[in-house]
Order: C-alpha cells, then structure tokens, then sequence
C-alpha cells in the first residue's frame, strides 16, 4: 500500500486534515468519512481506484487530524459549510462524491445545493434516521429541544477523550462493534484513530463533543427538496445487516431523481469495511 500525501487547510478559522492519493493530475474523486471515523479508513478504497483518480479525503472538522471547533458545536450546517470551503480551497472542478454516513449526509446536502458540482454521487447509508424516527424528533417542542442540547453541550464541554490502556485494546473494542473487520484492518482503523501517549496508553482522536451534533437540524421537507434537486446520478449503497432504513422500503430513494439502490448481504453500517471488494467493483462501474 503506497502512503497518502497530507496537507492542511485553513476552513471556517479551522486548519482542516486533507489526504490524497494518486496522481495530482488525474480527475479529482472525493472520499467523505462518517461520524467518529477518519479520513484514513478509505485506505483500501483509496488505492484501487487512485489509478485513475485523483482521491481526496478531508477529515471533517472535530475528527482525525483536524482541528475541533472551539466551541464544541457540530451542525452539520458547519460539515457542509467546510466541505464547500474545501472544494473551494482546492478549486475542484465538478467531480464525483462518495460519503458515508455522516459523510454521506455531507456530500449529499452540497450536491442538493451546488448540483452542477457533482458528476456522480455515492451514498452509504447517509441518509439520516428512518422517516418514523425523523418524524418523532420533529414532532418534539422546539423550546425542549434547544433546552436539552444546551444542557447536554455544556455536559460534554467537560468530557475528556476516551482513552485505551493500549492499542490493542482499542482494536479489540473495534471489533467488538463490526466483528466482520480482520484484525490487521481494524489495527489500522484503531491507529489512525487515536494518538499514543508515554505510558503506551491511547487517546482517540475525536472530539467527544460530537455527541450533540444534529440536536437541530433543517426539517424533513427540505431535506426532500434537497434531494430532488440533485442532478446527477446517485447510488445509495446499504448493509441487509445494519440498522439503518431501507430506503426503497421507507419511500427515500423515490425523492431523487435518478437514483439506484444497492443492497449488500452479509454487511453492517460500514458495509464498504465489510464488502469491500465488491463495494469497489460496483462503484467503479457507477464511475464508469
């Protein structure tokens, strides 16, 4: 596996961690991680297609090696904001997009909002809750609502990173949570998550503020309208085994205009971790 190239950028007062691979010429192809993930989990994905590509991972604000906000609040009106900064930053032409999760909702939103920046664009299971579990949240009093995310915000500004007696005992938990991962993957995960300390001890890397982030969010119908102004064509990929919502099922994939779902057995939420060679394959042939 060959290293990434690192830089830094400067994004909304943050310096924002970028990983690249491939030939800096090559056509530009966007790899967004999720929530407490990090750029260097697309490693894998990365290097079969930096052939062609030119792969740029951004860890978002709040993960990896990028810098927290010094507040401590996470909207993912700041995710998209800083995602729009970075393509800016980078003068990007339009290019294709793959997100998962968090990511996905990321790379999602921009190419509702900028439509002609995206060629093609891939979306793991970054959708947000089923439409039951959204209506709910949204059924719930504004006032209660800004309440509780202002008392669980200042809970969190005391918190600490988690911290592992070891490496070994971080990759342990990894697998605990997605037992589908090799022990020689989830090690990587678990390395480029977290920061080594004297005693051999480990802390992760995010920040544990990230607890309150979507507390408040735009509402469902705009999510749809941002849906539906997206142009190009969209893959939404999800694991038969994970916990999120079918969207062909809940009625979510027929708000887009042209969209394709594809479901993979024998794979969870990080279902591109847990199949990846034929997460790679089918999304090559997306890529065209």
């Amino acid at each position: 596996m060959t290293s990434p190239r690192t830089r830094s950028v400067a994004v909304s007062r943050l310096k924002l961690n970028i990983v690249e691979w491939g030939n800096p010429a090559s056509p530009p192809l966007i790899l967004q991680h999720g929530g407490r993930d990090h750029a260097r989990s697309w490693d894998a994905v990365a290097e079969a297609f930096a052939g062609e590509w030119r792969v740029i991972a951004p860890d978002i604000r709040g993960h990896g090696d990028s810098d927290w906000a010094s507040d401590g609040a996470y909207d993912l009106t700041d995710f998209v904001q800083d995602f729009v900064a970075i393509t800016r930053a980078l003068d990007l032409p339009p290019c294709p997009m793959v997100g998962h999760s968090l990511g996905g909702n990321i790379v999602t939103r921009f190419a509702g909002l900028y439509p002609d920046r995206v060629t093609r664009l891939v979306n793991i299971e970054g959708l947000g809750f089923a439409p039951h579990i959204e209506a709910e949240a949204s059924s719930r009093d504004e006032i209660d609502v800004l309440r509780d995310l202002i008392e669980l915000r200042m809970k969190l500004a005391r918190h600490m990173p988690r911290s592992y007696p070891s490496l070994a005992a971080l990759t342990a938990r990894m697998m605990e949570i997605d037992a589908r991962l090799s022990p020689a993957f989830t090690e990587h995960l678990a390395r480029h998550a977290s920061r080594a300390q004297a005693d051999g001890s480990v802390i992760v890397k995010h920040d544990p503020a990230l607890a309150s982030m979507n507390s408040l969010d735009i509402r469902n119908e705009t999510k749809q309208r941002l849906w539906a102004n997206i142009s190009c064509p969209v893959l939404l990929c999800y694991g038969l085994q994970s916990w999120a919502s079918n969207p062909i099922e809940d009625g979510r994939a027929a708000l887009f205009r042209n969209v394709r779902v594809e479901l993979f057995d024998q794979a969870g939420h990080w279902l591109h971790h847990d199949r990846q060679a034929d997460f790679i394959r089918i999304v090559q042939a997306f890529l065209g």
